[in-house]
Order: structure tokens, then sequence, then C-alpha cells
């Protein structure tokens, strides 16, 4: 086994998370490693369309080796990103703050104003991912400003996105990104947002956090997988493998100080209930894997019967309604030609009444059995369909669980506190029949929503979730694991509500306030030690800003 060498901070991760961490503690003078599961991919890289499943999927054992991974558990069906950039590379860039219930969640209400505490990092997060209005100009925005004008509700507005769109008169930020330049000329609004951006006009994670973390000295190990971790006299030893070898898994050993968990919400929480289970980290607090969030989230869409409609053109999604203060509704789009997602799709059928829910199915198929067919149809899915992404704020969770399965450690879930994990949305299905009325078309939800009412989320959180004490989450406010001051969780997984809204922007801004109470290397730790009551912590001035003074991102707290 080889050894990767000594680093003060071991990230694993390079998504919203682990990216913000490893250009923040860059600045702050630490010596850092990011280790990431996925490839490095550059804009030639990425499949052209969703057909090209070995550059579009995750599944390494199988020789795929996208950007886009899917994970079926009990309870719901996940998507979530892979590569150097993470979820950045997969998502559909919108930045939105979520809603008032968030803060006001119960689990961690308690602690601190966490929407005045979270404000100027929402700002620097902005800053640093290059929010700008989306033009909320295309066929699918007129398709949600009829279904919001049906339903008596304020008309769609624009998304802020993380996409430089480099046109004469659009108020775009500074691209001081990496790559950036005069030959940077900005999105063409073809969709492709969430198959990997081939234009250069995505501003993912590598363009920006990443980007200048490895200018400042921090090293990226793409297609390291860590598959442990364990206390050694001064810190801790992180192994890796090459993920979904078969033979050559070109196994290393990395030494740190400390480790920052940071591999997506999902990732992370199998990663720590691993790692208990094995026995590698046994003081790990019990509360790991409790308070699993889908964001109450499902993927519905309406699908047109003709294509005199190009509803494929814009970003990856332009504008939200919200429907009562715990929903908002998104148009979501593929581009044209990426057409495999569509096998996914199924006839909307309700997700109450007698029976089993695949009986109900077949119940559906047989009364209108030409909807049905056209169904079946991905033919210029893309161009005929607008996705409907429903999210909500409601307190409701599952519980990830491991036992020994026939190929090691196995994940599973099963319900959690709270409501019931919804698995239907009546408000979104009103939404969708409006829309495919509107549209001439048929409305339709995932396939294993329809069949076996597990729904679909692309933002799963929580696992590891913030708490004031170790018998309610597994992180202090700080993001310091409990009990094991050296180990943090830095992303989506500590999060502890439903947001109602993309998370990106938020996991973001929680990461800039979790690095920005870190000390500077060498200098007297300003955090409390765990225990202590909570205090907001004055934020240090970086040793070495890698922003420069007034840029966009720049460290003014």
């Amino acid at each position: 086994m080889r050894s990767g060498g000594r680093y003060d901070v071991v990230i694993v991760g390079s998504g919203f998370g682990g990216s913000v961490a490893a250009l923040r503690l860059t600045e702050r003078g630490y010596r850092v490693a990011v280790l990431e599961a996925g490839r490095r991919f550059t804009t030639a890289d990425y499949a052209r369309t969703s057909w090209n499943l070995r550059r579009f999927l995750w599944f390494p054992r199988l020789g795929m080796r996208g950007i886009q991974r899917i994970d079926l558990l009990k309870q719901v069906l996940v998507l979530s990103g892979a590569g150097v950039g993470g979820g950045s590379l997969v998502y559909a860039n919108t930045l939105l703050e979520p809603t008032g219930e968030f803060f006001a969640d119960r689990q961690w209400s308690g602690i601190t104003d966490w929407a005045a505490e979270l404000a100027p990092h929402y700002d620097r997060a902005r800053r640093m991912l290059g929010s700008t209005p989306a033009p909320a100009d295309t066929p699918a925005d007129d398709v949600m400003g009829a279904v919001a004008s049906r339903l008596g509700i304020e008309p769609p507005r624009a998304t802020d996105v993380a996409v430089y769109f480099g046109r004469p008169g659009r108020s775009d930020p500074d691209p001081f990104f990496g790559g950036a330049g005069p030959d940077r000329t900005g999105c063409i609004e073809c969709g492709g947002c969430m198959v990997g951006c081939r234009y250069d006009a995505k501003n993912t994670l590598d363009r920006n956090y990443l980007y200048l973390a490895e200018q400042g000295g921090a090293e990226v190990f793409a297609e390291h997988e860590v598959v442990d971790v364990t206390p050694t006299e001064g810190g801790y030893r992180v192994e890796t493998r090459r993920p979904g070898a078969w033979v050559r898994h070109r196994r290393r050993t990395f030494e740190a100080g400390q480790v920052v968990f940071a591999a997506g919400a999902l990732n992370t929480t199998r990663l720590l209930l691993r790692l208990r289970h094995l026995g590698s980290l046994p003081s790990l607090p019990d509360r790991v894997g409790h308070l699993v969030r889908t964001n109450s989230e499902s993927l519905l869409g309406a699908v047109a019967r003709d294509t005199s409609v190009d509803y494929s053109r814009g970003v990856a999604i332009t504008s939200w309604i919200e429907t009562d203060r715990h929903t908002r509704i998104e148009p979501v789009r593929y581009p044209a030609g990426s057409n495999a997602m569509g096998l996914l799709a199924a006839t909307l059928v309700k997700g109450e009444g007698r029976g089993p829910q695949w009986l109900r199915f077949l119940a559906a198929a047989a009364a209108h059995p030409i909807r049905f067919l056209r169904s079946l149809s991905v033919r210029r899915w893309a161009e005929r369909a607008v996705i409907l992404l429903v999210m909500q704020s409601h307190d409701n969770s599952l519980r990830l669980t491991i036992d020994d399965g026939r190929f090691g450690p196995r994940i599973s879930s099963e319900p959690g506190h709270g409501q019931p994990n919804p698995t239907w949305l009546p408000e979104g299905h009103e939404a969708t029949r409006i829309a495919a009325d509107v549209m001439g078309g048929d409305p339709q939800a995932s396939l294993n929503e329809t069949l076996l009412g597990i729904p679909m989320t692309a933002h799963i959180l929580g696992g590891a979730v913030i708490a004031d004490r170790p018998d309610r989450g597994v992180v202090d406010p700080y993001h310091r694991v409990f009990g094991n001051p050296g180990l943090h969780v830095v992303d989506g997984a500590a999060v502890g509500a439903n947001l109602g809204a993309n998370p990106s922007l938020t996991i973001t801004a929680l990461a800039e306030r979790a690095m920005s109470m870190w000390p500077n290397k060498g200098e007297p730790d300003p955090r409390p030690e765990q225990g202590a009551a909570y205090r907001p912590v004055a934020a240090p001035q970086p040793a070495s800003p890698a922003v420069p003074e007034g840029a966009p991102g720049a460290y003014d707290a």
C-alpha cells in the first residue's frame, strides 16, 4: 500500500462543502488534501447526451464513471453527483435560500438565530458561485405561468443561477474564476446543465472554490474513494482505493491531523455508518444516520404529445412558484437528445387508494391504454417534457442503518422522526395535471414513485446533523463531531431540516460559516471546547487570502 503523504487536513469529497473547506483552510495556512471518488472532467469530457451512459452515469463497477449517481433505498431513489466538483457538475445551477420554516426547525433553532448568522455567508457564497438571475422567458416558464394563474397564486419568479451568460446588457459577475477570460463566450441556453456543460458557462466548483484552493497549494486526488479512517497518535490515517476496480485497487494511505467529511449527505452518512460498524471509529455518536431528509421532494413531469414547442430551451431551471408557504415547484429540463432519463418516467398515479401502488398503476394503465402506451416512448422526450421539481419544508425524515450483507456492509433505510416521509405530493400532482393540460400532453411521475410509492430526490440531506448535544445530533454548531473534535462534517449531511428549496447555496453558506471560525494554522482556536454553551465566534482574518480584495467572494466578515 502506497503512502499518500501527511497533511494538516484531509477533506473527503469535493462538492459544495469540501470545496469551500479546501479554499478557506488553504487561506488559513493549512496543508490540505482533497480526496474525491469521481474523476476530473474538462468541458470536452462530458457526455453529449444522457445516452452516453459511460460518461453520464456513475457505476464504476460497470465501467461507468460519469457525473450522475443513482442510489435506490427502501423509501427513496437518490440522485447525486460524482467527480471533482461534486454535485456542482450535475446540479441545475439553482441558488435559492430556504423557506422560513427551515431556520425555525426545532432540531437547531434553539442554538442561534440562523437566518441572521448565515446572512453574510449566503452573500459570500453567491459572489463566489457567480450568482445571476436566469432569463425566465422560455416555453417552460410560460407553462408555469399558466399553472400559477389556474392555482390563483403569484406568477413565477426567476431563479438565481451559477451561470456565466456573457451577453452585453446582462449583469454578470466579474469572471475571475479559473479558465474564465476573453474566450469564455457564455451560456447558449441549451438545457445541458445536468448532463455536463460543454460550453464553459457553468460556474462549477472546479472554476471557483477548488480552482483557487489549488492555486493556493491544496492537492486534489481524483478517483480516490475513502474506505477507512482510523485514529493515530497524531491524528488520523485515511485509506483510499480506486472506486470500482476489480483487481488493481491502487490502495493509498494519507496521514492527517484532522479530517473533514464532505462527500455529500448520502455518502458521508454511509461512510460514517461503515466506519462505526467496522470498528474503525467506534466513538462516533449513536445519532449517525438519524434525521435523513429528502427535502420532502418529488420529481413529476408533463410531456407534450408533439414537438411543436421545444421545452428543452434555457438553463436547467429558470423559474419557480410557491403554492403555499411549505411548497415550491420549479420547471426542469434536459437538453435536446438527452432522452435517457425519460426511461425513469411513467403514468401519473395517486399515492393513495385501495390496494398496493403497483395495482393502482395497472388499473390506471388499463383505464387509459393510449396514455400508457405514449408514456413508453422517449422519442424527443427532452424536447416534449417539462419536469416539475416539487419541494416542501415539512418535518419528516428517514433513518439510515447498516448491516452485514453478502458483499460487505449494506446500507438501508427505514421511517424516521416526524411525519412519515411522503410517498406522493398532492400539491405536485395538481400542478402536474394542470401543466399537462396546458401543454396538450400527459402527466407523469418517476417510475419508482408510480409503481412502488418510492419518490425520487436530488436533494437528500442529513444523517450527521447539527445539534446542541450528542443525544440530538452528530456535530456541534461548529461542525465538529461530538466526542471526536478532530473530525468534522461540512456538507449536506449536517443539515437537519428540510429546506423546501434547492440546498446547494445553503450548504455553501454553512460551510463558509464553519470555516470562518477555524483558527489560522498555529494560532489559538477561538471556538469553545465541546460541551460549552454555543457562542458566535469572531472570524479571524485569513493568513493568506486567495481571493483578491474587492473580487467576488473576498473575505469581508
